[in-house]
């Protein structure tokens, strides 16, 4: 079947662009250059509408400043409303790994909104003598402006969504330590038995780690609502009005709602790369911690009859295709893939932005890449573990207080009565002989039944003890 064309020039020469598509001759070649990962800019439709919210802000901005009529300035709001909207984003077809620092992504929103506005006047696609995508759609900016600033909104977004997966999961936590307040268990450290602690205890640290790395996330957000818009090609704002970047900045946060704010020094904020470091670093944080959280799940979880057993993850699917019966702790393990994964990513951002040269960082394509990644999958990440598996979690109660019982580790509760040389001497023969340390306490007469009864009480061995032992009575 015959695909209809027109013909679109560029400085290279003349191409024919199919004529259905509202990509033009620039996005063409990109297409041609760059079949790296397969993964279109229609595979990240927060950056598609960061890009249309730019368009938007700058075509109401320079409308205003009398540089763009309101035919044109009204087509092209239109054409950016109704991609911001989600119209038209399979029309964003460059590959998100590409050369040029964000060029070929900046021109393929360029043409997509000429031809749609053009479409809106009334003329034809192609047609850029009416409404043209350098000329129009992209007066007033630059790549090096638009791209980086499109990156921030867009990860601006993501680390919002991602803020409100964590909190879902840490609601889970908070839900699990209050419902396993009362359950006896043993601490460990370094995988040997130490003293004991609640179930809810554990579990109430999660939700904390959690807290704390929301905060960071926060933190990290307010530096990536610095922007550079206006700065244009190196940061000295050459092409714009005088009054282009602080009105854009306006119109931008009115539009998206995010607080944005024009960097002091554009020259600086547009070669420099360090507020993605700095997002990126807490993505990591926040991996490590998730990872260090599941970790600690698979193990407590562990069995059911040669493992810790202590707790049961809700089964999920069947865990061979030759062992009858076993059932694996997927969920914790494809959160520490995820994690793995955002590890990895921070490196990769670290050595791009550190690559950078003179006025211009050209591997921003590969740090939005590598953060969008991070942030898509650490979110699904957190809201599976949420659903999947944290709501679900049981405790084995018998095994956790059999642990208890059994441990020599409780000795250590008793140093504040029995004194340490007494403490360790029984913790020594209970190891040579198997024998209880409660037993051995009492075979000694180092303190009363009625005593050791409230020693070893949950309460007692899960908090800070009284120097006078008042808290314990005579």
């Amino acid at each position: 079947m015959t695909v209809e064309t027109r013909i679109e020039h560029d400085l290279l020469g003349d191409r024919m662009v199919p004529d259905m598509a509202y990509w033009g001759i620039h996005t063409l070649r990109a297409q041609e250059n760059f079949p790296i990962s397969g993964q279109t800019l229609a595979s990240a439709p927060r950056l598609i509408q960061a890009l249309a919210s730019i368009k938007q802000a700058a075509a109401l901005a320079n409308n205003e400043l009398g540089l763009l009529d309101s035919s044109r300035c009204s087509a092209i709001v239109a054409a950016c409303v109704e991609i911001r909207n989600g119209s038209l984003h399979d029309q964003f077809v460059v590959d998100l790994i590409q050369g040029g620092a964000g060029t070929s992504t900046n021109m393929n929103a360029n043409e997509v909104i000429a031809n749609r506005a053009l479409e809106i006047i009334g003329s034809s696609r192609g047609e850029y003598r009416h409404l043209h995508p350098n000329e129009h759609v992209n007066m007033g900016q630059s790549t090096n402006d638009v791209y980086p600033t499109a990156v921030k909104l867009a990860s601006w977004f993501g680390v919002r969504n991602l803020i409100d997966a964590m909190a879902l999961l840490r609601g889970s936590f908070s839900a699990k330590a209050e419902e396993f307040s009362e359950i006896l268990k043993m601490g460990r450290t370094q995988l040997q038995d130490a003293v004991p602690m609640t179930l809810g205890q554990e579990f109430g640290t999660y939700a904390l780690m959690l807290l704390e790395d929301e905060t960071r996330l926060n933190e990290a957000a307010a530096l990536i609502c610095e922007i550079n818009l206006g700065a244009t090609a190196i940061g000295t704002g050459i092409t714009a009005h005088p009054a282009y970047a602080a009105l854009v900045r306006d119109k931008l946060a009115e539009i998206t709602g995010v607080p944005v704010e024009t960097a002091i020094d554009l020259i600086e904020a547009t070669q420099d790369c360090g507020a993605f470091v700095q997002l990126s670093g807490v993505l990591k944080r926040v991996a490590v911690k998730l990872s260090k959280i599941c970790n600690d799940l698979r193990l407590l979880s562990s069995g059911p009859r040669a493992g810790l057993n202590e707790i049961n993850l809700p089964a999920r699917q069947a865990g061979s295709s030759i062992m009858p019966g076993k059932v694996n702790p997927v969920i914790p393990e494809v959160v520490n893939q995820v994690a793995f994964e955002v590890i990895g990513n921070d490196v990769t951002i670290s050595f791009a932005a550190e690559a950078g040269q003179l006025q211009l960082n050209a591997f921003e394509p590969m740090i939005f890449y590598s953060m969008n990644r991070s942030l898509t999958h650490l979110t699904a990440a957190c809201l599976t573990l949420d659903e999947n598996c944290v709501r679900g979690i049981t405790a084995n109660q018998d095994v956790l207080r059999g642990y208890v019982e059994n441990s020599i580790g409780i000795v250590t509760a008793l140093n504040p009565h029995i004194g340490y040389h007494n403490a360790t001497e029984v913790a020594i023969e209970a190891h040579r002989t198997g024998r209880g340390v409660y037993e051995l306490v009492l075979e000694r007469g180092l303190i009363s039944k009625e005593r050791l009864d409230l020693v070893l009480q949950p309460v007692h061995m899960t908090r800070p003890y009284s120097p006078d032992h008042s808290d314990i009575p005579a």
